[in-house]
């Protein structure tokens, strides 16, 4: 991507996560971890990503602040997408295990091809790092994520904002949740649903998708709609790709734009969405400075550095599946909603170019300030 990202309503401890430049080149080149070794990491450090379907933000951004993470500290990094498919992701990673990474970062489909590619690395003696997503019970000793608490509370106060707004008060609202495999959208689920339930809104539906499928999304949320006889008057969706399916079949009943629907990921789509009146509100996450703690984290581990990967994941997570803590490192979000959607653009992770691309959204990037 562009510029690295300066990172809008992180908390101050999360600055110190930033990747240091370093002023050699080429593979052994790096800085040192905090409080820990400076020995060169003499290999490569593995990262698979899940799919290219869910979210955009895979490859749109993870893939290249990795990429500028690693590059940045002068390390090697082999970075794949397993493209939804659990075999594909254990193929990869036996792959990379095979060739001797220093360590792994995992974003992983399900509970459990990611907890057996753990087992594998871990009997191997490579490092793995939980990135994103944690594989309950699955054995990483690290996590890298946001407060996904946090992240759903913000999807459900946007949500409730944006009805407010249009004098609705109480009302029915949808919850289109995602995976039911992934506990990251269990904790989104559990952030929004107490917030939209105790301002008196009726959950009438409450839909799992299974791999976050935005086609899935869409033929579940329009089943939905039809049973309620289109009655319906917000819906929360977990993330911009649900949110998108959710307004394509609004927009076929001549009500998008009329009935809230909340996303997360600040993908392209959904600003656009959030700029047009179509939806609501979104939930920006620091991609830079996800993949930036996970880098150094795992730069760290590579160089067998425990001291100074814990001196980094200074946080917890409970894993209620191996009723223990992970150590973490966990950034906060920030809500997004048509008022500052040029915050997004500001911070780098988007440009623009790449969001004002019609008449219409060029007229409502103007009145947003944004050029």
């Amino acid at each position: 991507m562009k510029k690295h990202l300066l990172g809008i309503g992180t908390l101050a401890a999360v600055a110190t996560l930033t990747l240091a430049g370093c002023g050699g080149s080429g593979s052994d080149a790096q800085p040192a971890a905090s409080g820990g070794s400076s020995a060169a990491v003499t290999g490569k450090i593995g990262v698979i990503l899940p799919d290219t379907e869910s979210s955009a933000r895979w490859e749109n951004a993870d893939r290249p602040f990795f990429t500028k993470a690693f590059g940045d500290a002068g390390v090697q990094a082999d970075i794949q997408n397993a493209q939804g498919d659990a075999t594909q992701f254990q193929t990869i990673a036996d792959g990379m295990i095979s060739a001797g990474v220093k360590a792994l970062i995992i974003t992983s489909l399900d509970p459990d091809s990611g907890s057996a590619v753990i087992k594998k690395a871990t009997d191997a003696g490579i490092p793995v790092i939980d990135y994103d997503r944690a594989n309950l019970g699955g054995g990483a000793k690290y996590y890298v994520s946001f407060d996904n608490v946090k992240v759903g509370t913000t999807i459900g106060e946007g949500l409730v904002g944006c009805l407010k707004a249009d004098g609705k008060t109480s009302g029915n609202v949808v919850e289109l949740n995602g995976s039911p495999d992934d506990n990251n959208a269990t904790l989104f689920k559990q952030g929004y649903d107490k917030v939209i339930r105790d301002a008196g809104y009726t959950v009438v539906a409450d839909q799992a998708v299974p791999k976050w499928n935005n086609d899935t999304g869409g033929q579940l949320f329009e089943q939905i709609y039809t049973k309620q006889g289109g009655k319906i008057d917000g819906v929360a969706a977990a993330n911009d790709g649900l949110g998108g399916a959710v307004v394509s079949v609004l927009q076929r009943n001549g009500l998008a734009g009329k009935v809230p629907v909340s996303g997360q990921d600040a993908t392209d789509e959904g600003l656009q969405r959030i700029l047009l009146g179509t939806q609501c509100n979104t939930v920006y996450k620091a991609v830079a400075k996800e993949a930036d703690a996970a880098a150094k984290l795992g730069i760290a581990l590579a160089k067998g550095d425990v001291s100074g990967a814990d001196a980094l994941a200074t946080q917890t997570f409970n894993d209620p599946k191996a009723g223990a803590d992970k150590k973490a490192i966990l950034l906060d979000p920030q809500a997004i909603t048509k008022d500052n959607v040029k915050a997004v653009i500001d911070d780098g992770y988007t440009t623009a170019d790449k969001i004002c691309t019609t008449a219409a959204l060029k007229k409502a990037c103007s009145s947003a300030g944004i050029s």
